[in-house]
């Protein structure tokens, strides 16, 4: 679609290591806008963060990824850019809140240091400029007392005031895409709603696109315009939040949803979870990855992988049974 921010257009990642070699990520398409907010779900070990860090360096060391496919932030193709030029992205157009804050956050550092040295890389400020503009970030994000906290090091921080101070390191460059992956794990209850609140505040302010990644199907309905559900590695399910959550029809996502426990349920319900467990990436299944564990299983399910596709006002899905395909239409088509 022209004029979105980010386009993302059959990326593959394959992923090395001295012991093996996998792909995590398959064929996978999707665009955001600005202001609006992506949301990636799926079970761990899905591809969900792989995909989106993947593609800027943000692999551990000792991991090779190779990149297949096209990924158009702005106008300009990420697959294949120099780093040096990558670098002056990351953290400044793009800014990444990581799920674990404390890890992701340099306890050596002071956290108004680490939030000044954003700007003074990305924005060309000085320090003293860079530590003015620390502080108001902090207030921006609601950390209490913030003219103490600037001096503090992450592990005297809790686990609320950590993300909060990740949050004013991924927007200190002003970025126009921001990247959250699991934003509210480990987060109590209470603590969660005001991360999200802070960031639909955030993005509202400074127009920001978000690409959320998740596992909480709650965050999802509250935050996101737009879902992709990733199951091992693929695309199950593409669309509105709206056709997503209310009309799913792939039958993983409506079991994602199904999982979600509701106000009826009686104290001391059964967790109604997906049966069975998702495949191991480095030993893929041929055909729908989804087959061993689907309600709706077809004899074709096992042999050939389903395509995308779009419904008539509805979302696009990857399934044989939904998308009504026949045998003879794959085969020969």
């Amino acid at each position: 679609m022209i004029g979105d921010l980010l386009q993302v257009n059959n990326l593959s990642v394959d992923l090395f290591t001295p012991r093996t070699a996998l792909r995590p990520v398959d064929g996978v398409s999707y665009s955001v806008n600005s202001g609006e907010t992506l949301a990636i779900v799926g079970e761990s070990g899905s591809g969900k963060t792989v995909l989106n860090f993947a593609p800027l360096g943000l692999m551990p060391t000792g991991v090779v990824a190779d990149l297949h496919g096209s990924i158009l932030f702005d106008g300009v193709e990420l697959i294949g850019m120099p780093e040096s030029r990558l670098r002056a992205i990351r953290g400044g157009s793009i800014g990444t809140i990581f799920q674990d804050p404390m890890s992701a956050l340099n306890p050596a550092i002071r956290v108004g240091r680490q939030i000044a040295e954003v700007g003074e890389l990305h924005l060309g400020l000085t320090a003293r400029q860079a530590e003015a503009r620390a502080l108001d970030l902090l207030k921006l994000v609601r950390m209490s007392d913030p003219e103490s906290r600037i001096k503090q090091y992450p592990h005297e921080l809790s686990g609320g005031l950590r993300q909060r101070a990740m949050i004013a390191i991924a927007i200190a460059g002003e970025p126009k895409l921001l990247v959250a992956d699991e934003p509210t794990t480990a987060l109590d209850v209470t603590v969660q709603a005001q991360i999200i609140a802070l960031l639909k505040d955030i993005q509202k302010r400074l127009s920001m696109a978000i690409v959320l990644i998740t596992h909480d199907m709650g965050v999802v309905a509250s935050t996101a315009s737009k879902v992709v559900v990733m199951y091992a590695g693929r695309m199950a399910e593409y669309g509105t939040a709206e056709q997503v959550l209310l009309s799913p029809r792939h039958p993983y996502t409506s079991g994602l949803i199904a999982a979600l426990p509701v106000p009826e349920d009686p104290p001391g319900s059964q967790f109604r979870g997906l049966r069975g467990s998702p495949p191991t990436l480095g030993a893929p299944v041929p055909g729908c990855s989804f087959a061993p564990r689907c309600p709706l299983v077809l004899d074709i399910c096992g042999k050939i992988t389903p395509r995308m596709t779009a419904g008539a006002g509805a979302s696009s899905t990857a399934c044989h049974s939904v998308n009504g395909i026949r045998l003879q239409e794959v085969t020969h088509g």
